[in-house]
């Protein structure tokens, strides 16, 4: 049902390499008529147990790793499409991250040293909520924050120029591509919220005393620099989506069909890598008879010695009848 083209069309929602992106050109709302909201929550709980199955293969497998990255501006569904999406799979085999503002330790080294550390291994899935691109997106917007990561050569904003930002995208593209060249199938979704519906979504928080936790100044600071946000969005994805590393523009005003699409490019993608459980050589098939074997006499010696234990019956004393 996930890999039905005429229900998710996953080609439209791909940004092509090479290609311009226009978020104008990308609707933020499902326009079809093909779904409804209960057809499309109950495919995403079909979809769960079918991603839950795929995850133990890709764990068994052993060679691949993948990691799934979710930028977005604030209040866009991020957080609630990793709890949708993700609660299917094996918590052993996932870890998700929340990526902040650097502190100082993290400062003193590169910007990928942190999200390098939270990799997954090989039959891992790893979820960056927010990534190593908030270092073209936030600090496009505010690039006095490239100033506290002690660069050398920049010195003052005046050295933060177009170039500096072109290198910035060729080592993201070669951080991504050594990842995807040594076994890790990338995945990059960004949830496209229009204005309006963010604006909905923080007077939600902020009107519903169980969600006013979610909502800082910080957020609406922010969207007063909503024009830059998405002409900073465009540059980064438009230079960074790759064959190996493809974007996927998500619409996400309507959350329910935000979480089925998500669900569904990473059902197919996972499909691609043709996993399977490992196969065994005809020797390990006959030590797997032999430990059956093994395994089966143990019942048969534990009901030898019971049988043995036992005392034999003792002859019932009857009364003598004068």
């Amino acid at each position: 049902m996930l890999s039905d083209e005429k229900i998710i069309q996953i080609e439209a929602l791909q940004v092509k390499p090479g290609s311009q992106l226009k978020l104008s050109d990308h609707k933020t709302k499902y326009v079809g008529k093909t779904l409804k909201k209960k057809d499309a929550a109950a495919m995403l709980e079909i979809g769960r147990k079918h991603l839950a199955e795929i995850q133990d293969k890709l764990y068994a497998h052993n060679e691949h790793s993948v990691l799934i990255i979710f930028q977005a501006m604030d209040a866009a569904g991020k957080d609630g499409a990793v709890k949708h999406i993700m609660s299917g799979f094996n918590p052993l085999g996932v870890k998700v991250y929340s990526f902040k503002a650097p502190n100082s330790h993290e400062l003193d080294h590169d910007y990928f040293w942190r999200h390098s550390l939270a990799l997954p291994a090989r039959g891992e899935i790893a979820i960056h909520n927010r990534s190593h691109y908030e270092n073209v997106l936030v600090t496009k917007v505010h690039p006095e924050y490239i100033l506290k990561e002690n660069i050398p050569g920049i010195d003052s904003l005046k050295d933060i120029d177009k170039d500096f930002w072109e290198d910035r995208y060729k080592q993201i593209r070669r951080f991504e591509k050594n990842r995807a060249q040594n076994g890790t199938l990338i995945l990059k979704f960004f949830l496209n919220v229009s204005k309006a519906e963010q604006k909905e979504r923080f007077l939600e928080r902020i009107n519903d005393p169980s969600k006013n936790w979610k909502f800082s100044g910080a957020d609406l600071k922010e969207r007063g620099y909503w024009d830059d946000y998405q002409k900073a969005y465009e540059d980064a994805i438009t230079a960074t989506s790759t064959k190996y590393a493809p974007w996927y523009i998500i619409p996400a005003d309507n959350k329910w069909f935000a979480r089925l699409a998500i669900a569904s490019i990473i059902y197919r993608a996972f499909d691609k890598l043709d996993l399977h459980y490992p196969t065994v050589t005809e020797a390990q098939k006959a030590d797997l008879q032999k430990a059956k074997a093994q395994l089966l006499a143990e019942d048969k010696i534990s009901k030898s010695k019971k049988s043995k234990g036992k005392e034999p019956k003792k002859p019932s004393k009857k009364s003598n009848v004068n």
